[in-house]
């Protein structure tokens, strides 16, 4: 299982494949030194998910672990509404919808449909507003995107150059620890 991708990176290789890097160097030590208050709050606003407490109705299934041998990936989803066939991720608050975060999305849709689920639908809930956006399903043109976008995180080398993008680097929880950059973050 060495090769599968946890889902919850794919956002992070778009935004900076270094940050994955440094993350995994910085897991074991307290969170306190690089979470900012948006990590915070997320990680709050996820534990009933996590925790599976979040609904009590029969029809929902809470923090799924998921995998795909065809795209490598493992992870869990949040939410799915058995009834509806409905895919949720929740967010706590939402500025914006990224390209890593739908392939965050559709990397649980591909999982499940792998497994044997039948998923119609899928949205973002984002929590902080009650408000629930829904995203289309992916087009078959859209699934080679992904699957040429997993074959690129599969085949990254760790020994390419770094791009620094003084925007994405301010508003990276590493920026302050990072060997690249001697940026500060927005959240310091």
């Amino acid at each position: 299982m060495n090769d599968y991708i946890l889902i919850s990176t794919l956002n992070d290789f778009i935004f900076c494949p270094y940050s994955i890097y440094l993350h995994n160097v910085y897991m074991s030590t307290d969170e306190d030194l690089y979470h900012a208050v948006p990590q915070v709050r997320g990680t709050v606003a996820h534990k009933a998910t996590d925790s599976k407490s979040s609904s009590t109705q029969k029809d929902v299934i809470l923090a799924l672990p998921v995998f795909s041998e065809r795209f490598h990936l493992m992870g869990k989803i949040d939410v799915y509404k058995r009834k509806e066939k409905k895919l949720v991720e929740r967010k706590y608050q939402l500025k914006g919808i990224f390209q890593g975060q739908i392939y965050q999305l559709w990397a649980q849709f591909f999982c499940m449909r792998e497994m044997g689920y039948i998923v119609e639908s899928f949205a973002f809930y984002e929590i902080s507003t009650n408000r629930m956006i829904p995203i289309s399903l992916p087009s078959s043109e859209k699934e080679c995107q992904f699957e040429k976008f997993v074959s690129d995180f599969l085949n990254y080398d760790p020994s390419s150059p770094i791009k620094i993008n003084p925007n994405k680097c301010s508003h990276c929880i590493y920026c302050n620890l990072c060997d690249k950059t001697d940026l500060e973050n927005v959240y310091s």
